[in-house]
């Protein structure tokens, strides 16, 4: 992650690193004043594609035909509005991004993008790069589509926007970077299904769709937990969704109410192995996780895992003892699933 910071003595030098930086790829203008240059930008790269949340003042980037030689970016970007107003323009195409909007840019095509903040806001986006291998072949015309605009009334958008909010959120375990791998790739069908897809990637968006709206809803499950705001209805009115679909895209997990009780129970698990946590009563903990009392959690416990609540913190406090030190709640989970 990268800030800039707002000290008026190297705002003036932070923005000729920045254009430095980026003289390959862009010309960089402020909208204002150079010494209210300030800009915050968090950068995330994993398996190919880069992940960027910024930030910025009224601010200008030019992309001419010179960068896109100099720079040799074969890659498309997908950027979604948060916060102000984006101007985009390539050739003769126009379109403005409002909050919530998200667009489709051919980086391989110059252009021009103005961002403005509202009143004393800054304008904040962000930008998902993929190599453009990755998408050619879901695209019907895949040298026409820069500036292809998803409004934020479209259900996809919401889809979208909600995936983009996982990505940023994940962690950089091997399983989180499989499945965001994963999330990538749907995220490209549907993208391809709003610009226009190829005859051979038909029949594949109504499956990321489903694909990206359970992983946006799972994620909101798992923030989620010790809250009471896990209702059907609350979920039905969040996604947009009917009930029937809500049950029917959890049917493989065993149904809507089996999925976030086994959640809970995984995270009760991970907590009565840490040893932050080692202090916390059992009815407390019951309680946190939305459970009527300590006997109906350690019923629910037991039969999950085989083993009472107690019985798990004690035997994961032997094997502290035993290794004499702090090891992981990931060893302690790998040493119950070799008992």
């Amino acid at each position: 992650m990268s800030e800039i910071a707002a000290d008026p003595r190297i705002l003036q030098q932070t923005l000729a690193d920045l254009r430095a930086a980026t003289t390959d790829i862009c010309d960089v203008t402020p909208l204002g004043p150079p010494a209210d240059f300030h800009i915050t930008s968090t950068t995330r790269l994993a398996g190919g594609w880069l992940l960027i949340d910024t930030a910025s003042p009224p601010l200008q980037y030019d992309r001419s035909a010179a960068h896109v030689a100099r720079g040799g970016l074969d890659h498309y970007q997908f950027t979604l509005c948060l916060q102000g107003q984006m101007r985009f323009a390539s050739g003769r195409r126009e379109i403005t991004l409002q909050p919530g909007d998200i667009c489709l840019i051919d980086m391989a095509q110059p252009n021009r993008t103005v961002l403005t903040g509202d009143g004393d806001q800054r304008s904040r986006l962000v930008t998902l790069i993929v190599p453009r291998l990755l998408l050619v072949p879901r695209l019907a015309h895949p040298d026409s589509v820069t500036a292809t605009l998803l409004p934020a009334t479209d259900r996809r958008a919401r889809l979208l926007a909600d995936q983009f909010a996982v990505l940023l959120q994940q962690s950089d375990s091997a399983n989180a970077a499989a499945d965001s791998k994963t999330a990538v790739e749907f995220m490209c069908d549907v993208m391809a299904e709003v610009a226009g897809r190829s005859a051979d990637a038909r029949g594949a968006v109504g499956r990321a769709e489903r694909e990206l709206l359970l992983a946006a809803i799972k994620h909101h499950i798992d923030a989620h937990l010790d809250t009471g705001a896990l209702s059907v209805d609350g979920l039905v009115r969040r996604f947009q969704v009917s009930r029937a679909s809500l049950y029917r895209l959890f049917g493989p997990d065993g149904g809507l109410a089996r999925y976030v009780q086994d959640q809970r129970l995984n995270r009760a698990l991970r907590l009565l192995i840490t040893p932050g946590a080692r202090g916390q009563r059992l009815i407390d903990l019951a309680v946190d996780l939305q459970f009527s009392g300590d006997s109906t959690f350690v019923r629910a416990f037991r039969r999950q895992f085989g083993m009472t609540p107690g019985e798990i913190r004690e035997l994961s406090e032997a094997w502290l003892r035993e290794t004499g030190g702090v090891r992981g709640p990931d060893d302690l989970l790998h040493r119950l699933v070799q008992r």
